[in-house]
């Protein structure tokens, strides 16, 4: 399970799945158990992943699931151990699925458990302003400070040595050591994660945590959304500016530096000590090398190998830059 909070409703027998997908073609499929519903990478024995789109066909043959929802078009890419269902649109019937594993994942109310500070635990162990709200499940380390009107909701484990701001909301994170999230700062909600329909667009349920490496800094109106299918992961040592958006999925490395204004869109990977201009915008689904520069008001729409710089829209060698600008 990649998100210790929510509640996993399973296991269901494949042909219950089956059904649920209204396929007709239960009566080739056993009782096998599915325990839980993952992505490509860290699917599991036992469990369903889901592959869609060639860009993953190196990732899906890799993939230990037991079974996936896929393509007829795809299905030799994937191991002959993992047993295909078919489906006419993958995105649609693993939100479907997912969703009876994990029904309460799919809106993010507000947190009807909260309560102030003063009434629990934590009000003389750390240093906090006026108006904190905590919720359930949630823990936190020694020689802590909550600053006014933020609300950690339930689900949140904060390390020791942290620090939070205030006006900031905090739910489904893990926070390691020595963190400071600054003013203003959303984590852990929700992503902009949906299928687009005719008559409704339909929320995908979004199950992942985030996780937040020890010595990083969040700065001041950032958002940092929880993963779908995976987590959303910031890295150890890794700053981020004022008002920078990291949507679901995304995996940012080791002692990265992201300036303002920058968004990331979702399931990108970043390796270690990327460094990015303000206002630069980093398309969804790309893997960015490490010891990679982005300039500022970059547009990134392809992958970035290691130890190269860019700049402009759509983003080029920063040498290729400079001579197509003398």
């Amino acid at each position: 399970m990649i998100n210790p909070f929510f509640k996993n409703n399973g296991p269901f027998k494949i042909n219950d799945i089956l059904s649920f997908l209204n396929l007709s073609n239960t009566n080739i499929y056993k009782s096998d158990l599915i325990y839980d519903v993952a992505d490509l990478n860290s699917a599991k024995k036992n469990e369903l992943t889901f592959f869609h789109s060639k860009k993953y066909s190196l990732i899906a043959n890799k993939t230990k699931a037991s079974y996936c929802l896929t393509l007829k078009s795809l299905k030799d890419y994937l191991p002959k151990e993992c047993k295909k269902i078919f489906v006419d649109n993958v995105l649609l019937s693993i939100s479907e699925i997912t969703s009876k594993f994990y029904p309460d994942a799919i809106n993010d109310n507000f947190d009807d458990t909260v309560k102030n500070i003063n009434e629990l635990k934590f009000k003389n162990r750390i240093k906090h302003g006026l108006n904190i709200l905590v919720g359930d499940n949630v823990k936190i380390g020694t020689n802590c400070s909550i600053g006014h009107n933020s609300i950690i909701e339930k689900n949140v484990i904060i390390g020791s040595n942290c620090s939070i701001g205030s006006n900031t909301i905090i739910r489904n994170t893990i926070i390691e050591d020595n963190v400071n999230i600054l003013d203003g700062c959303v984590i852990g909600k929700k992503g902009f994660g949906f299928l687009p329909n005719n008559k409704k667009n339909i929320r995908y349920p979004h199950i992942g945590i985030v996780i937040i490496g020890e010595n990083s800094e969040i700065g001041c109106g950032s958002t940092i959304d929880r993963g779908s299918m995976s987590n959303t992961v910031i890295g150890k040592n890794t700053f981020l500016d004022n008002q920078v958006h990291i949507a679901h999925n995304n995996k940012i490395g080791d002692n990265c530096i992201i300036a303002g204004q920058v968004g990331i869109a979702g399931s990108s990977r970043l390796g270690n000590n990327v460094m990015i201009g303000g206002q630069a915008g980093i398309s969804g689904h790309l893997i960015v090398g490490n010891n990679v520069q982005i300039g500022g008001g970059s547009g990134v729409i392809k992958d970035i190998p290691d130890n190269t710089r860019v700049i402009g829209y759509p983003s080029r060698d920063l040498r290729q830059f400079l001579k197509d600008y003398k």
